[in-house]
């Protein structure tokens, strides 16, 4: 069992949390202010989500994540600039901002897709742990997923063949209680989305996913088990979403008393305030960080709005099969 994280790990992961948190606050003003449009889902309250388990990933292990991905992509270390060209549909993006918020992709980062569709990552993932299965590789590979994809197909045959074939993957269900618009208890049989591990013989974990220590432990020991050839986990974060589904989202369908107390227990300054409390952060240091990623989100955010465009030419690259011409 691990001791749990040292002073290096605490400090990451909230740097890591915080770098998420301004990336997010700052491109929901630009998008109010009306310098930036498009659709946006907002990661803000699962900051750590991301960060705990991505605190044990290497550079070669891979992620899968959805189109609330900001956090993910963040964690795995796509860089700033990058991923905010990427996001305003620049040239200079990860993608050449062919991509844009829901389709990411960094394969020189692990962070090898996005998608816009509930529950399609799972089985691209298992799909990627194959690979890295068949080419003797100790990659691991974390697909990361909402409540609500736990109640498609591909949920369910992923999980399967990732047990049949002992694949080192780790199924991270990133649980905000609300898949889009419905309550957990409205969609979904089990009271907690691990207790489905059961019906495929691997682990189900369940814990808080706003406590970072201890979803830092529970991560280490199921990418340990992947990376040794013991197969998957499915590892569920209880956490919560403070803006809604989508960008304008007024979330009157959840109750008003639930939405306060979960913004009061912000996990983000809570974390902090823990480091500050044990040592393991001055206040000077705590400000030193949050004022790093201030800066450092503001130049990604300058640097994406100065970058061009990608060319006219751009149109039909990318693309399978042979484009018709216009009649």
């Amino acid at each position: 069992m691990s001791s749990g994280p040292g002073p290096d790990v605490l400090r990451g992961m909230y740097r890591t949390a915080v770098r998420i948190k301004a990336s997010d606050e700052r491109y929901r003003a630009l998008m109010r202010s009306g310098a930036v449009g498009g659709m946006y889902y907002s990661p803000r309250g699962q900051e750590f989500a991301a960060a705990a388990v991505a605190a044990h990933l290497r550079i070669d292990d891979q992620v899968v994540t959805t189109y609330r991905g900001l956090h993910d992509q963040i964690a795995k270390g796509v860089p700033l600039r990058d991923l905010w060209a990427e996001y305003l549909g620049r040239a200079a993006g990860t993608c050449g901002g062919k991509g844009g918020p829901m389709h990411v992709t960094s394969p020189a980062h692990g962070l090898m897709l996005t998608t816009g569709v509930v529950g399609s990552g799972l089985p691209i993932a298992t799909g990627l742990a194959l690979a890295a299965q068949l080419q003797g590789s100790d990659r691991v590979i974390v697909v990361n997923f909402g409540d609500g994809a736990s109640n498609i197909g591909a949920f369910h045959e992923s999980l399967n063949l990732a047990s049949l074939w002992s694949l080192p993957v780790v199924f991270v269900c990133q649980n905000n209680l609300y898949a889009e618009y419905t309550p957990l208890d409205g969609g979904t049989t089990v009271t907690r989305i691990a207790q489905r591990a059961a019906s495929y013989s691997m682990p189900g974990v369940t814990v808080d996913g706003n406590d970072p220590v201890e979803l830092w432990g529970a991560a280490g020991e199921a990418v340990a088990r992947a990376r040794s050839g013991q197969g998957p986990t499915l590892l569920e974060a209880l956490t919560y979403r403070f803006c809604g589904h989508i960008m304008g989202d007024q979330q009157a369908y959840i109750p008003a008393e639930e939405l306060a107390a979960a913004i009061a227990a912000d996990p983000v300054p809570r974390f902090r305030a823990r480091l500050v409390e044990s040592g393991v952060l001055t206040e000077d240091a705590a400000a030193a960080i949050e004022q790093e990623a201030s800066d450092e989100v503001a130049d990604a955010a300058q640097f994406a709005l100065g970058a061009p465009e990608p060319e006219a030419d751009q149109l039909t690259t990318d693309v399978y099969g042979t484009p018709k011409e216009a009649a």
